[in-house]
């Protein structure tokens, strides 16, 4: 046989090989995970740090694999169409272009790039080095490809920045936490938690406070006999003292702190119990920690792991006290409900027999969310009372219904001008 056509065919193959590395790893280095490279590359492997290096500059990566690929298939299909041509004459043409778009389509695309998917860390390893090669031997080219196909893009009115990202980092994340969750992944409980945690810093320490009506405090001229055994009946370890008017703080007594002085001074003194008149509540109690309503939660909580300190009172922009937040409040957005042995069972969201859920009015919007994995805006209100009242522009009364956000809410309780209780159920079910 002519060697003309032995030593053709055998270039073709060669080039098809070549497609095909370029193809599959186009979608190696695409598809890998940067977060997997790092991890390997934190491991000691040279072989990440150099996929990982070539992925930050992705226009540069495609333009130098995509100006390799074209060149072998076009060389591919030209030695293709020249040796058909040889072998049938003019109908090689068209012999050339069948046989070559199976080749290429099932041997250089979708072979390599199903294997690149599947084994997207293994392969982006293995043509890390000869890619970056690649791409440092075509800069020149690719750099005067990048400036024409801008110019082209500009004369249409496109400006391309290739820096720009599209998503910031934690739109990414929730994205892929989106996805592996409806891919069945990960469970909706480790969906809430993560998306709670990326959700701090957008979020403000006055969503999740504990309203200054529900804080309880103590008068610090109460007699100290009186004040430790306010102390003793609150289930809570923190309480705020207040002198001449309760929205005047001027401490915040630790019980443990307390205690330690009533057993100093009951110890030392022959009569126990008159000791107690000693304690200066003011000289135990620490000094209070105020912060501003808007500071964020994620900025809130790194302030408490720094001052190594779990209680916080939450002023507004006038200074008057709003409320107050803890540790346990941020880490709740988190992590659900934290309770111990002190804590009073309150039921929130209560499931009736009708379908329909009895819903404290203080629930907030994201916990209620998260409980039936709704959609309800929390960008109005903090709380589904709030946002009832929001939607209705009034403040309800008893036994008025609304519809909106695919819900009908019913308001079942209210106290002077506080929701209580409302029946909530979806609008779809009310119309069956």
């Amino acid at each position: 046989m002519d060697p003309f056509i032995w030593w053709t065919a055998g270039t073709i193959v060669l080039l098809l090989l070549m497609s095909a590395f370029f193809s599959g790893s186009e979608t190696a280095l695409t598809a890998v995970s940067r977060a997997a490279l790092q991890r390997m590359k934190d491991k000691g492997s040279a072989a990440a740090g150099q996929a990982l290096k070539l992925t930050e500059d992705s226009e540069r990566l495609i333009g130098a694999i995509l100006l390799g690929n074209n060149l072998v298939n076009i060389l591919a299909a030209s030695l293709a169409t020249v040796l058909f041509t040889h072998l049938f004459g003019e109908a090689g043409v068209i012999w050339a272009t069948g046989v070559m778009t199976l080749l290429v389509l099932i041997f250089a695309e979708v072979t390599p790039k199903t294997y690149a998917i599947t084994n997207s860390e293994t392969a982006a390893l293995k043509v890390a080095w000869p890619i970056s090669i690649l791409v440092r031997l075509l800069s020149p080219f690719v750099n005067a490809v990048r400036v024409i196909a801008r110019g082209a893009l500009f004369l249409f009115g496109v400006k391309a920045d290739p820096d720009a990202r599209i998503l910031g980092a934690s739109e990414e994340i929730r994205g892929a936490i989106d996805l592996h969750h409806s891919a069945g992944a990960v469970e909706k409980d480790d969906r809430d938690r993560l998306l709670a945690a990326l959700d701090l810093g957008q979020r403000e320490v006055s969503e999740v406070m504990m309203h200054r009506r529900n804080i309880e405090t103590i008068d610090a001229d109460l007699p100290p006999a009186e004040i430790v055994s306010l102390c003793l009946q609150s289930r809570y370890t923190r309480i705020p003292i207040w002198r001449d008017e309760p929205e005047n703080i001027v401490g915040v007594i630790h019980a443990k702190d307390l205690l330690r002085a009533v057993n100093d001074l009951t110890g030392k003194a022959p009569d126990g119990a008159s000791a107690l008149d000693q304690i200066v509540i003011t000289d135990i109690a620490m000094e209070p920690w105020f912060v501003p309503d808007t500071t964020s939660m994620d900025e809130q909580m790194r302030e408490f792991l720094r001052r190594k300190s779990h209680f916080a009172l939450v002023v507004d922009e006038y200074g008057d006290l709003q409320g107050l937040i803890t540790l346990e409040d941020i880490l709740e957005e988190i992590v659900g409900d934290i309770t111990d042995e002190h804590d009073e069972d309150e039921v929130m969201i209560q499931r009736e027999p009708d379908g329909s859920f009895e819903i404290d009015g203080s629930t907030t919007v994201r916990d209620l969310n998260r409980f039936g994995d709704w959609s309800l805006p929390d960008d109005e209100a903090a709380t589904i009372a709030g946002l009832v009242i929001h939607e209705a522009q009034t403040i309800p009364t008893v036994g008025q219904v609304f519809v909106f956000h695919g819900f009908r809410f019913e308001i079942l309780s209210r106290e002077r001008h506080q929701i209580k209780r409302i029946r909530m159920k979806e609008a779809t079910e009310v119309a069956a």
